[in-house]
């Protein structure tokens, strides 16, 4: 019993059972019509929780191990089957009345088939999403993928990614972001529907783990000697930095800007939504694949790599080699629009840089309140669960070495680049 209880600690609590819909019924259901074999029968099912504790929150996610037969044969397939939370507490309330599940559905079934033919059409085979062989929003909301486990993808975990990893990922999203600039200079209205972003979701500003990280920031500067001097900076923009921050994610919708550069942003681009494959012989990095479509929206180029610099990242690379990681973003995409044959105004590097620089309340949101939660899950010494609903547990993470550490470099970063200035 103690091995399974040690066993149990590493997932979510909400997925070491099923649910009762997810049987044979339904999954034969599934794969019949995917297969579009009116025979097949299920012989066998083992579901699983899917991934570990902090991997994600937004949904919930089991591994469903299956046999079956069909007239061909039989078969075996590993797929992850998707779905909204049905506990009740903080997770089912703060994701029920959230679009995320449609969004998801629209990436799978529109949106990233279609970034693919555009970059097949010039030769490039790059898989930008695993086939998805399922999805409902009705009577529950549920998506089922194949697995990438079983064909050697998989989370990097106690680990920061290497810095020839995260070239792989910007590569990949370098492909993404072309695709869909191409798509929004030809037909803009494909994409329309893909606005709700990270400030859509109706409970993230009145979120206490929102609407508290500043408040706790400012406790820890006043801790921290050396950081008494960036105080007065923060308290000018306590009040506002959310709503600044929530312009900037929705400058496409509303208040669109002429050199905005904007894309279809996967919008939650940080570690746990990318997994990679390794050549079994040498391990290098063969592939990356990014995951979890659920907060896609379209917003300024920069978005999802201001997001990256904090939530991908780890703090050798963010604190040495940040500024040439997001240059060869740029250079990957702008051979990317060339070779898609890309028609409209083509980004430059110093508009690419300014606006990076002119998103400073997006950098001083995810440094007040999603970093220190990063460094807590870092650390295993804290429950996801707790951080984000706990704000005693939270206040915590405001003083552990490595976010001291880490802000040692970025307060002054953020001087050296007036990002404190006309606040």
């Amino acid at each position: 019993m103690a091995e399974d209880k040690s066993q149990n600690d590493q997932y979510n609590a909400d997925e070491l059972e099923a649910p009762e819909w997810l049987n044979a019924e339904f999954i034969a259901a599934a794969l019949s019509k995917y297969e579009k074999e009116p025979k097949l029968k299920v012989l066998d099912l083992k579901n699983s929780p899917a991934t570990k504790k902090g991997d994600h929150y937004a949904s919930v996610m089991f591994r469903s191990s299956v046999e079956y037969q069909t007239d061909k044969g039989k078969f075996f397939k590993s797929l992850i089957v998707k779905a909204m939370p049905e506990q009740e507490g903080h997770k089912k309330n703060m994701l029920s009345e959230t679009h995320i599940f449609q969004t998801e559905i629209g990436m799978y079934a529109k949106v990233l088939p279609a970034f693919e033919k555009i970059l097949q059409e010039v030769g490039d085979t790059a898989k930008l999403f695993v086939p998805c062989i399922y999805h409902s929003v009705k009577p529950r909301q549920v998506l089922i993928f194949e697995d990438l486990v079983p064909i050697g993808f998989d989370l990097i975990r106690d680990r920061d990614a290497t810095q020839d990893e995260l070239r792989c990922v910007y590569a990949k999203l370098a492909k993404w972001h072309a695709a869909s600039m191409k798509v929004l200079n030809e037909r803009p209205e494909f994409l329309k529907e893909f606005k709700y972003g990270l400030f859509e979701m109706p409970t993230f500003m009145n979120d206490p783990f929102v609407t508290n990280g500043m408040p706790s920031f400012l406790d820890m500067l006043d801790k921290v000697p050396e950081f008494c001097k960036y105080k007065p900076h923060f308290e000018k923009i306590k009040d506002n930095y959310l709503q600044q921050a929530k312009a900037i994610l929705t400058e496409y919708r509303e208040n669109r800007q002429p050199d905005s550069y904007c894309v279809l942003s996967h919008g939650d681009f940080h570690s746990a939504n990318i997994m990679f494959k390794h050549n079994k012989e040498t391990e290098a990095v063969d592939d990356c694949m990014l995951v979890d479509f659920q907060i896609c929206n379209l917003s300024p180029i920069t978005s999802d790599l201001t997001y990256s610099i904090y939530m991908l990242m780890g703090p050798e690379l963010r604190i040495d080699n940040w500024d040439k990681l997001l240059n060869y973003y740029f250079t990957c995409l702008l051979e990317n629009l060339r070779k898609i044959n890309y028609k409209g105004e083509f980004p430059t590097l110093d508009g690419f840089w300014k606006k990076i620089h002119r998103q400073k309340f997006l950098d001083f949101m995810l440094v007040s309140t999603m970093l220190p939660i990063t460094w807590a899950v870092r650390s295993k010494a804290f429950e996801v669960t707790d951080l984000l609903q706990k704000d005693e547990v939270r206040r915590q993470t405001y003083l552990l070495d490595g976010y001291i550490r880490d802000l040692k470099v970025l307060l002054p970063r953020f001087e050296k680049l007036g990002y404190f200035d006309n606040l």
